[in-house]
């Protein structure tokens, strides 16, 4: 009881201070988010957090509802007879922040700069014949094939949503961050009391209009019922849970999971799960260096690593995970549990078999440990256990996220500085299909880091792409889950929920993959 008391009195300071150094506003919500946000470019990264910030101050020209239905959102669409041509109208009085009116042409250099970065878009655009602005609120999107996709791409959720900016930054190279931050979305980021690491502010924007019909997911009418979001930058996770039991905040994006009970039969305060998609836990082994350039060792690996040891020791609770062998994940239209075996249940006595098999001659096995992401900070040190058991070498190496991205980026073997598995999170709607999901990636130095060739897997997404026909789709992306898992390209780790903490009388959150802040009211 002592500590948490001393590290509230401690918050409660250092928060305090932090408040009486902002400007009184009429009525501000005051917000928690799992991590830092440190890219602000939300077509930069596909950082979950600059996603966040993303959908505070930008909108998107479709999206998708609490039902899983396509919606317009800025725009409405019409597609031609053929399948092969989109027209797009976006809706009277949308304005950008500095004044300027969307126009066609926003749009256009938003779609162009955006499809540099994201898969879905890299996809599609070489497919692309014309694209073109017919007035100001009206632009015509032609392919070389009938598709739905381009609607999908246009209205996905999370990766890299497609955010519609003013031309004159998307026409900023897609590799060169923006720094301006102007977008037509219900909130305006405040630069003047942006402190990177400390707190990052956003006003309502006043000349936003919403659509008519009431939110939904991330569609709807984005009705913002507070003057201000202060959203307050904290590392260390007991000090975000006093905070909120102390009422310095509102709201706490995730509860790390072993602080769960220190929150539950509070009157105060409400535990909610508001994203029932949840996430995929994941691994990827780098393919380019031993032991894990051999396709059997990468198997016996597999069949060591059983995810709920893992899973129980990171989270506990079972209400909070399940485990899952879905490329696709579970819950989703393209759920399968071919070779369920290799990867659910931990067989060390089979992974030892593949390893006398594979000659295995004991090569380091260096596993990546990220130390700042709730859902996944512990799994590595028990992946290690269940490895060492199978008869690997295995040293667990930790570090921040951040850090992790980069020294994952090395292609090298583990005695230059590279790395033999990581582990990481996707939401389940950024991995729902072969499209749109890196972690099927497998066209080797291009692919997504491990840097897999499988050249059948890369057919069959090429496929996938240009087939219409919803059977034929689905029998697809069987196939490619099969090989997914067949030859490691990557390996299901579980699905996870996260728990959601808010004060008692903070109403309207919204069910959605993504946490958003319009439609929220204080009683």
């Amino acid at each position: 009881m002592t500590r948490p008391f001393r590290t509230t009195l401690a918050t409660a300071t250092a928060v305090a201070a932090l408040m009486a150094s902002v400007p009184a506003h009429a009525d501000t919500l005051q917000i928690v988010m799992q991590s830092r946000v440190s890219v602000l470019d939300a077509t930069l990264s596909t950082s979950h957090q600059t996603r966040n910030h993303g959908y505070m101050i930008h909108d998107t020209l479709l999206a998708i509802d609490a039902d899983g239905e396509l919606r317009p959102q800025m725009a409405e669409w019409e597609v031609s007879e053929d399948g092969t041509a989109f027209t797009f109208t976006l809706r009277e009085g949308l304005t950008f922040h500095d004044g300027a009116p969307v126009t066609a042409e926003d749009a256009i250099a938003s779609i162009k700069r955006w499809a540099q970065s994201d898969r879905m878009g890299r996809a599609l655009m070489p497919r692309v014949t014309d694209m073109r602005a017919e007035d100001d609120r009206t632009f015509v999107i032609e392919l070389d094939f009938a598709t739905d996709l381009i609607l999908s791409a246009f209205a996905k959720q999370s990766g890299l949503p497609l955010f519609v900016l003013p031309a004159r930054l998307a026409d900023t190279e897609a590799g060169t961050a923006i720094t301006e931050q102007v977008g037509a979305g219900p909130f305006r980021f405040n630069a003047e009391l942006f402190e990177p690491g400390v707190r990052v502010v956003y006003d309502r924007f006043e000349d936003y209009i919403p659509r008519d019909e009431p939110a939904s997911g991330l569609a709807g009418g984005k009705v913002v019922n507070f003057d201000r979001v202060e959203r307050i930058e904290m590392a260390d996770e007991l000090t975000m849970v006093n905070s909120l039991l102390a009422g310095e905040i509102d709201y706490l994006e995730t509860i790390p999971f072993d602080l769960v009970p220190m929150v539950e039969g509070n009157p105060d305060l409400i535990i909610e799960i508001h994203d029932t998609t949840g996430f995929q836990s994941l691994y990827r082994f780098n393919q380019l260096n031993a032991p894990f350039d051999n396709a059997t060792i990468r198997r016996a690996a597999m069949y060591a690593l059983g995810q709920e040891p893992a899973l129980q020791a990171q989270i506990g609770n079972p209400d909070f995970f399940q485990t899952c062998a879905a490329v696709f994940g579970c819950g989703m239209p393209y759920e399968f549990d071919t070779h369920a075996e290799m990867v659910i249940e931990p067989n060390p006595e089979r992974a030892a078999e593949l390893l006398e098999e594979a000659g295995y001659d004991g090569a380091p096995v260096v596993i990546l440990q990220a130390t700042d992401i709730p859902m996944i900070q512990s799994i590595p040190v028990v992946m290690a256990q269940q490895l060492r058991a199978a008869g690997f070498n295995v040293e667990v190496q930790a570090m921040d996220f951040m850090t992790l991205l980069s020294r994952r980026s090395n292609r090298g073997p583990v005695e230059e500085g590279g790395w033999s598995i990581f582990l990481t999170t996707w939401h389940n709607v950024e991995v729902q299909d072969p499209i749109r999901s890196f972690t099927v990636t497998a066209n080797g130095p291009d692919a997504w880091a491990g840097w897999p060739d499988v050249p059948e897997l890369v057919e069959l997404v090429d496929t996938y792409l240009v087939t219409g026909d919803p059977d034929e789709r689905h029998e697809l992306a069987r196939q490619i889950h099969d090989i997914t898992l067949e030859q490691g390209v990557s390996v299901p780790f579980g699905q996870v929920v996260r728990p959601t903490g808010r004060r008692a009388g903070i109403d309207g959150i919204l069910e959605a993959p993504v946490p958003v802040f319009w439609n929220i009211t204080r009683d």
